[in-house]
C-alpha cells in the first residue's frame, strides 16, 4: 500500500504575517485580471478562462459583453452568436453551450441574478469549485480561496498553504493565512505564482518574498 506523501508543515504565524504584508505593501488592492461588468459576466469570464489565458479570455469578451451583459441578452443572442464571439478560445464549442445552459438556468431558477452561494452557482453548467470561489470574492467580498495551478505551486513551494490538492491546500490558506489577508488572499498568490514564483524558473532574484520563502532550488 502506498503512503500518501508526507506535508511539510505550513510556515508559522509570524512568517504568515511577514510575507502577506509585504505583498499587501507591493500590490493594495489586487483585482482579477479577467474583465468583467457585474456578477454575471465575471461568471461567465470565469467559466471561459479553463484552459485558457485571461489575456484570451478578455479579447473575447469585451465584444460579448458590449451586447449580452445579462442571462437574458444572452439567450437571446442564442448558442450561434456566443459561439461566434469566443471562437478564439479553447474549447469554445462546448463552453458556448455551457454559457447558454447556465444563463437559461440564472433565468429560470435564480430569476435572472447570480446566486451568492457557492452550491447554487457550482449547479450552473460549467462552474466549479474554483470558479464559484472567484466569484463569492471578486463579486461578493466574501473570502473564498479560488485554488488554480498557479495558487497550488506558491502553496506548497512556499510552504505558506501546503496541500496534496486544491481541496487541500485551500483549506490550509483558510487555516494558516491571518484572517487581515483572507479577502484578498488568492489575488496575491496567482499574481506571484503568474509573475514571479514561476513552474520552470521562479524569479526568486525579484521576489518581495526571497529571504522569507524556504524553497530551497532558488535561481538566486
Amino acid at each position: 500500500m502506498v503512503q500518501p506523501r508526507r506535508l511539510a508543515p505550513p510556515l508559522p504565524f509570524a512568517q504568515q504575517v511577514a510575507i502577506f504584508s509585504r505583498l499587501a505593501s507591493a500590490n493594495p488592492q489586487p483585482v482579477t485580471e479577467l474583465e468583467f461588468s457585474n456578477p454575471f459576466t465575471l461568471v461567465v469570464a470565469v467559466a471561459l478562462s479553463a484552459q485558457a489565458t485571461d489575456v484570451g479570455v478578455n479579447k473575447a469578451t469585451r465584444g460579448l459583453f458590449a451586447i449580452a451583459d445579462t442571462p437574458q441578452k444572452m439567450l437571446d443572442l442564442g448558442l450561434e452568436g456566443v459561439t461566434e464571439h469566443i471562437k478564439t478560445i479553447g474549447l469554445f464549442r462546448q463552453k458556448a453551450k455551457n454559457v447558454i445552459a447556465l444563463s437559461r438556468i440564472l433565468v429560470e431558477e435564480f430569476g435572472g441574478e447570480v446566486p451568492d452561494s457557492r452550491a447554487a452557482l457550482m449547479r450552473l453548467p460549467g462552474v466549479g469549485r474554483k470558479t464559484a470561489n472567484v466569484v463569492l470574492n471578486s463579486a461578493f467580498g466574501h473570502p473564498a480561496q479560488a485554488v488554480d495551478t498557479h495558487i497550488f505551486r506558491v502553496g506548497n513551494r512556499t510552504r505558506i498553504a501546503p496541500g496534496r490538492d486544491v481541496d487541500e491546500v485551500e483549506r490550509a490558506i483558510e487555516d494558516n493565512v491571518p484572517a487581515r489577508f483572507q479577502d484578498n488572499a488568492h489575488h496575491w498568490l496567482i499574481l506571484h505564482g503568474r509573475y514571479i514564483c514561476q513552474a520552470r524558473r521562479p524569479r526568486c532574484a525579484v521576489c518581495p518574498i526571497y529571504d522569507l520563502c524556504p524553497y530551497e532550488e532558488k535561481t538566486a
